[in-house]
């Protein structure tokens, strides 16, 4: 079987070199010189991460100070881990995705140290399929070994082959500003996670009993889910690593897996895969008022 590339692109040695001299500067100057110095040399990586703050209404350089840049010294040691880790896995993950999954197009691995846009980004790079692998969130998640970043890798790279699958890769991002399709588009990625892998693996998970208790308080979960979107707030509990419910984070994930594999009783993926808009919207919400409303 022929398989599909799979191009590595590791800044790490830029990122320690422009370290080397920043960690002795002020918080405001490493900012500036991983701006100027490292980012430079990345101009599209650059202007990814601070568009991402900005649409959002965001200034990227607060988070960074407050949430990123002071604990870069620290996390060093397990950026290192993750980024060899990485070295090793990428390719041997991409080729599991091409043999379950029938992946059929190259994709550009990028190791980087970015300001906190996240573990892994599924997106395009120099006109390319691509996924981004933050080394910064990696290392502040406790994801830098093996089994989290095997599962990190499935996951985008079913986000990817869901992209590609629709025809949609200018416009995914938007979709997923909808409550429902990221919903879906989450739990479709998971899903791929689990089949890429050939086992049920959560890399979210928190805790040992993250899984039983998703399980456990899965009607609840859809009820909030659906309160929440009735009434217009934030799911950024649901889905954002630096938020929680009930003192679990990424229940989302687990919760848009659960939609899909019930819907894999009637549809293929693929079908799955190109469920419209308003397809999606109204299976989601069927099935998660279908759920009974409990909580242990």
């Amino acid at each position: 079987m022929k398989y599909s590339k799979a191009k590595i692109v590791d800044t790490f040695d830029d990122f320690m070199k422009f370290w080397s001299q920043a960690c002795l500067e002020s918080l405001e100057r490493q900012i500036q010189l991983w701006h100027e110095v490292y980012m430079a040399k990345y101009p599209e990586l650059l202007k990814k991460q601070v568009e991402s703050y900005e649409k959002n209404g965001f200034n990227w350089r607060e988070i960074a100070k407050k949430h990123v840049f002071p604990q870069f010294e620290e996390r060093i040691p397990l950026m290192k881990e993750a980024r060899r880790t990485l070295l090793t896995i990428c390719t041997l993950i991409h080729k599991k995705a091409c043999r379950r999954l029938n992946l059929d197009f190259d994709i550009t691995y990028v190791i980087y140290v970015g300001i906190g846009c996240g573990a892994g980004w599924a997106t395009r790079y120099a006109g390319k399929p691509a996924i981004l692998l933050g080394l910064e969130n990696i290392a502040e998640l406790g994801w830098h070994v093996e089994p989290y970043l095997s599962g990190l890798i499935a996951h985008e790279i079913g986000h990817l082959i869901h992209m590609a699958w629709r025809g949609e890769w200018e416009k995914f991002e938007e979709l997923e500003q909808d409550p429902l399709f990221m919903l879906y588009s989450e739990g479709f990625a998971q899903r791929c996670e689990h089949i890429i892998l050939g086992k049920e693996s959560w890399h979210q998970a928190q805790s040992e009993d993250w899984i039983s208790w998703c399980r456990q308080n899965k009607g609840w979960l859809a009820r909030e889910f659906l309160k929440r979107v009735k009434n217009g707030e934030s799911l950024r509990e649901f889905f954002g690593s630096w938020f929680s419910i009930q003192g679990k984070r990424n229940t989302g994930y687990f919760l848009g897996h659960e939609l899909i594999v019930y819907l894999e009783r009637e549809y293929s993926l693929k079908e799955i895969a190109l469920f419209s808009i308003e397809e999606v919207k109204e299976k989601a919400i069927n099935y998660l008022r279908s759920l009974p409303a409990t909580q242990t």
